[in-house]
């Protein structure tokens, strides 16, 4: 269930939701239902709320502004094994029982680390909050990690890694395709770690990381549902408000990613690998980039599902069996990327021919009227499914917000999308799309 973007026991990062979500029900909450509401406590947590009403329950994610890109040299992964550890022991709470008491309490949990951040959640009825919050807040001051319970955790990442990165070929060259991508940038290091640097990591490591990173004044607090400020801003004051400012904790300061000095290609064969793929990746706009809302349209437009141009002239015409587009944003710089797998008649450079000519006439052309409108509403959808979904709506704000985007950035990003005009599409696909980039093959092994 851990993605190798998004090392997480849940679903896809939220820079995707708005994207690959399909079209909601007509019981969305409407705008005005949803709209925000937003306070800071004294020691330095800011708090977002996100009504929601429907239902007598509530998400609670808390996000530190700390990721793998953070970590130092030859210790990847250290992020990712703090999460699981913080499930750990605290003075008040035993080894294991953490999760358990989640459970009892008709709940569930989770957490998830990125480049960008890490973060803690639950859902649960509205009336157990209070008990959740309490522990959430013990962790984050009174963690105690135990050599016995270190070790241990340490060998479940290992394994993790195995099942999930080494026993994976689309991972595995996922890897190889970040590590030139985003080449001297912490982004070209896996988020679950290399892994004979995992096998190193230590106790102190983790504490030190703990001690280093997690503090109220490098947290976030977002809680989407059946509540309003009002109610919970008390009870945020008289649980979170007690813990003390860590006062030394570390700032973010992410290095600029630099532009690719060249092309290149990759590939990976592997036997389990049924159906070869090519896929082409550039770099995109960071988190708030002036271009971010035109390469999302033009994305869509280009490869955003049954009506984008690659799906209309590769897949109904039997040139490919799939192909997809989309556009990732990170906070130091995002992704683009293309792909195609070919119909079994076409060879993998047949198909790589046929989606760039599809590329080149739209970057030479820009999108239509039609297709413009239809990729906006098509993300518009999107949104409005997301704004349906708890969890959706508090990845998308805590994604954001780490990212050090503003709540009135977050909910005025559909009018910006609204606004993007055709010359804005071609001119920010052309500026991207022809940028230097990363070609990779998926192969079967000893076929092609």
């Amino acid at each position: 269930m851990r993605h190798l973007l998004h090392v997480a026991k849940g679903a896809l990062a939220a820079s995707f939701v708005l994207l690959l979500a399909p079209i909601a029900d007509a019981q969305a909450p409407k705008r005005e239902e949803w709209k925000p509401e937003t306070f800071e406590l004294a020691n330095g947590m800011k708090a977002v709320v996100l009504p929601d009403h429907r239902a007598p329950v509530v998400t609670h994610m808390l996000w530190y502004r700390v990721g793998s890109a953070d970590e130092v040299k030859n210790k990847s992964g250290l992020a990712h094994f703090l999460e699981h550890l913080m499930f750990k022991a605290t003075d008040k709470i035993p080894a294991g029982e953490y999760s358990k008491i989640v459970a009892r309490n008709g709940g569930q949990d989770n957490a998830a680390t990125n480049y960008d951040y890490t973060n803690y959640h639950f859902r649960v009825a509205k009336d157990r909050l209070p008990l959740m919050m309490e522990m959430e807040a013990d962790r984050m001051q009174h963690l105690k990690l135990d050599e016995s319970e270190v070790l241990p955790e340490r060998d479940v990442v290992k394994e993790e890694r195995r099942q999930n990165v080494d026993s994976n070929p689309g991972a595995l060259l996922e890897e190889k395709v970040f590590g030139v991508l985003y080449a001297g940038h912490p982004y070209s290091i896996p988020v679950i770690g290399h892994m004979d640097e995992v096998a190193k990591l230590s106790r102190d490591d983790a504490f030190n990381w703990y001690k280093t990173w997690y503090g109220p004044e490098n947290a976030t607090l977002v809680v989407a549902g059946d509540i309003t400020a009002v109610e919970l801003k008390p009870l945020a004051e008289n649980i979170y408000g007690k813990v003390p400012r860590r006062g030394d904790l570390k700032v973010r300061a992410l290095p600029a990613v630099k532009p690719l000095a060249k092309s290149s290609e990759l590939s990976h064969a592997d036997p389990k690998v049924r159906q070869p793929s090519w896929m082409r990746y550039w770099l995109g706009a960071p988190i708030g980039a002036p271009d971010s809302e035109a390469l999302h349209v033009a994305m869509e437009i280009l490869g955003g599902g049954r009506t984008s141009r690659l799906y209309r002239e590769l897949v109904e015409k039997d040139v490919a069996v799939m192909t997809y587009g989309y556009s990732m944003e990170m906070e130091a710089a995002g992704m683009l990327y293309m792909s195609a797998s070919p119909n079994p008649s076409v060879s993998l450079d047949d198909v790589k021919k046929a989606a760039l000519a599809v590329t080149d006439r739209f970057l030479k052309e820009g999108p239509t009227a039609e297709e413009l409108n239809r990729a906006k509403k098509s993300i518009a959808a999107s949104e409005i499914f997301a704004r349906d979904n708890q969890r959706g709506m508090a990845e998308w704000y805590g994604t954001m917000l780490t990212a050090g985007q503003t709540v009135e950035q977050i909910e005025t990003w559909d009018d910006r999308i609204a606004a993007v005009t055709a010359e804005q599409v071609k001119a920010a696909a052309n500026k991207y799309l022809s940028a230097n980039h990363v070609d990779a093959k998926l192969l079967p092994e000893g076929k092609w």
